[in-house]
């Protein structure tokens, strides 16, 4: 299984439209576009899993820089999500 950052989409970018482009490179499991939780906007890029190693990494290859929407994409393989603890604006103290 290889995990495919994608950035450098454009905002109107749709999860069909990714994985059509990238199913040219062998099966895609999944296409997750990061949206912002208030407006529900696409923030830029998106996440995809191709479930064959091989496949994956041509596409790795091939798409880095690939034109979509007048954007050329910025593919890379994704790093794993670091935990970043709890939000909510940092621990505050009362004496």
């Amino acid at each position: 299984m290889v995990n495919i950052y994608v950035g450098n989409l454009s905002y109107e970018a749709s999860e069909d439209e990714i994985r059509a482009a990238f199913e040219q490179h062998g099966e895609v499991s999944s296409v997750k576009v990061i949206k912002d939780r208030e407006t529900g906007r696409s923030r830029g890029f998106a996440f995809i899993e191709m479930p064959d190693d091989e496949q994956g990494h041509a596409a790795l290859e091939s798409m880095n820089g690939y034109p979509m929407n007048g954007r050329a994409l910025k593919v890379t393989e994704a790093r794993p999500r670091e935990d970043r603890g709890p939000r909510g604006g940092g621990s505050r103290r009362r004496f």
